[in-house]
């Protein structure tokens, strides 16, 4: 817990994330002041089923035409928050505000484009609380990147460790993988791809949908070749501020069996991860790992080889690293109702800070 400011100035919150992972929903609640002060609460993951995952990546890559699918997400949303308030024995009247990310369906902030799905309003009068939703799209149409939203939030997070000296890298390894440093400054950007190429390689040979535990890799063989190939990508060299859609790589693997493949895409993750220390103003003390990809050990090896600095996972912070961008979305929720800003320069090259989100207050 960070702390500073009274407890009367703090706002009971929810977060909800739906990530490029497509694996499901992420609810979490916490109590902040929208700054320097973070007290963790209870959070839970609902796991979309097959049909609605198999919808989803239908319409990935999308601009319109899924006003079905947006409310079916939406009230999946309700869902979820539902759960948790169950869980907890929570009335809608005990949380402030919703921070709802949505799904993003297409990123292009080069076009001026950012699509994520998901009514706030109708979230809004399906829970009877307020709902700060659409957090990327006045960045983006400042000129921003509208991505990564969380270093703020990591910010906060580090300014309240004794555990880790700054300068801090924390990654967030989800469908795609993003870093913020965390210094006198902050810097973000996205690494290159996180899961989501070995999700769906995982899922094209196999019944599962992802590399659970790393089995797979553990039993492969990096392909060097399709390595160096994947890595030659200009995307590496572009200077940040900087972001990436879900199936911007086009990875080939054709030849490859599935343990090779997982291993070579594994590689591939640690590798475009470890290249984003060539554009830290100074180097890192720490890296902490968050998201789906701190829970592949041999993902976090490769890391480790790959990077001189310590690495370890959120969760040896007592984050909860499924949690956290969850966390993040109710943290900027509040900054919103604050009138904070949530994106800044060196997080997503707006030209200064800027507040982000539409506020919904149900009727």
């Amino acid at each position: 817990m960070c702390s500073g400011v009274s407890l009367m100035e703090s706002y009971t919150a929810i977060g909800l994330m739906s990530g490029t992972s497509l694996d499901g929903i992420d609810v979490a609640l916490i109590r902040t002041n929208g700054t320097d002060q973070v007290e963790f609460g209870p959070a839970l993951t609902v796991d979309y089923d097959v049909s609605f995952v198999k919808r989803l990546r239908k319409h990935l890559g999308a601009t319109s035409g899924c006003e079905e699918l947006e409310q079916d997400l939406t009230l999946l949303h309700v869902k979820a928050v539902k759960a948790l308030l169950d869980q907890e024995n929570l009335k809608s009247t005990d949380i402030d505000v919703i921070g709802f990310h949505g799904h993003t369906l297409h990123h292009d902030p080069a076009k001026g484009i950012t699509v994520q799905i998901g009514d706030g309003a109708l979230l809004a009068k399906q829970l009877g609380i307020s709902v700060v939703n659409d957090f990327r799209s006045q960045d983006v149409r400042a000129g921003g990147q509208g991505a990564p939203l969380v270093p703020i939030f990591h910010q906060a997070l580090v300014g309240s460790q004794n555990e880790v000296s700054s300068p801090v890298a924390v990654v967030n390894i989800g469908g795609v993988a993003n870093v913020t440093w965390v210094g006198d400054d902050l810097l973000a950007f996205d690494t290159g791809p996180g899961n989501a190429p070995l999700n769906d390689w995982v899922q094209r040979h196999t019944e599962q949908n992802m590399d659970r535990n790393g089995v797979l890799a553990e039993k492969g063989t990096v392909n060097a070749g399709v390595l160096r190939v994947l890595l030659e990508n200009s995307y590496f060299d572009k200077l940040p501020p900087k972001s990436l859609d879900r199936d911007d790589f086009k990875v080939d693997l054709k030849g490859l069996n599935l343990e090779d493949g997982a291993r070579t895409l594994t590689a591939f993750i640690a590798k475009s991860i470890a290249k984003a220390k060539d554009f830290f103003p100074t180097p890192v003390n720490t890296w902490v790992i968050c998201g789906g990809g701190r829970l592949n050990p041999v993902l976090m090896e490769m890391l480790q080889n790959e990077i001189e600095a310590k690495v370890m996972s959120a969760d040896d912070l007592g984050w909860d690293g499924d949690a956290l961008e969850a966390q993040a979305f109710s943290y900027l929720a509040v900054r919103h109702k604050r009138g904070l800003p949530i994106t800044f320069p060196n997080t997503t090259g707006v030209k200064e800070p800027l507040s982000g989100g539409v506020l919904h207050i149900p009727t």
